[in-house]
């Protein structure tokens, strides 16, 4: 954990801890994320993926431990640690009223990109994202799927070492969810970029994913997916197994979502060459990127 520099990790997280009062919401969670992997964080509701979550994003304070974006501290150099972190919330932030373009407009601004700088960037995110024909289209005007593609291409935007998504495709209907988790995929591709996708529905994760299990506060299981699942067993079994859950989703935690209608575990994914991303659809909850500034209102 450094004050900055070259790191070979995106993400570092060493002994954190956090507590809302008598209650422990997590526990000497220990993890790195590589440069260029996708990570997945899998956990039931409750585990404390959403608490994990607003520390990384400094929603909330560390109260013990180290977190380190790029080779920066959270704690020692926030500002630095922060622009070089991409964030799609589960709640959004977007302006409804807005159009596409505005948006992406507004967000350029708050990291000071220069007017041609953001104007090239913006014009490079809507045609990677599929949504050029959308840019002067208000947001409330878009459906699930392309508010989401409004969302990473805004968290894009600044170039991130690392983008986090948080139960990101959460509301989407299954042919969407696929589209989106192959979408980011081939984000971090192509880009080199580190991924931390958070999530509780199995049929996410794959088998060359680096994984990461969380259960009541504590790091249960940690490293490549398919090497967690026991010889005999396919993740849903290996999972219920790591977390002593029946295998269906339980809220527990307000600061966590439900499970989505007819979602049901799997087995671990094989890894897709396929970079194709079909069109989303259906109505979706929101999701955004962080602002740059730290210095915002936490709770």
């Amino acid at each position: 954990m450094g004050g900055g520099g070259y790191a070979m990790n995106a993400l570092e997280v060493a002994d954190v801890a956090f507590a809302y009062g008598e209650r422990k919401a997590l526990d000497g969670v220990n993890f790195t994320a590589a440069k260029g992997r996708f990570t997945a964080l899998l956990g039931p509701n409750g585990a404390g993926k959403s608490t994990l979550i607003a520390l990384l994003t400094r929603l909330y304070d560390l109260q013990q431990g180290q977190i380190s974006i790029a080779g920066f501290s959270l704690r020692d150099a926030p500002r630095k640690a922060l622009v070089r972190l991409g964030v799609v919330f589960q709640q959004s932030t977007l302006d409804l009223d807005l159009t596409v373009e505005q948006n992406l407009r507004y967000h350029a601004a708050l990291h000071g990109m220069p007017r041609q700088v953001a104007s090239e960037r913006i014009e490079l995110e809507l045609q990677r994202q599929q949504l050029s024909e959308r840019r002067r289209s208000k947001v409330r005007e878009l459906n699930g799927g392309h508010r989401r593609r409004v969302e990473i291409a805004r968290a894009l935007l600044h170039r991130p070492d690392l983008l986090l998504l948080d139960e990101a495709s959460a509301g989407l209907d299954p042919a969407s969810r696929q589209a989106l988790n192959q979408h980011v995929r081939m984000l971090c591709q192509e880009r080199g970029m580190s991924v931390l996708w958070t999530t509780h529905l199995l049929d996410e994760v794959r088998a060359d994913d680096d994984l990461l299990v969380l259960n009541r506060g504590r790091l249960v299981a940690q490293g490549r997916a398919a090497t967690l699942v026991a010889e005999g067993e396919d993740l849903a079994a290996s999972f219920a197994r790591l977390t002593g859950n029946d295998g269906q989703s339980s809220v527990s935690d307000a600061g966590d979502a439900p499970p989505q209608r007819g979602a049901t575990p799997f087995a671990v994914e094989p890894a897709s060459t396929d970079t194709i991303m079909p069109e989303p659809r259906g109505d979706a909850a929101q999701h955004t990127s962080a602002p740059p500034v730290s210095g915002r209102n936490r709770s």
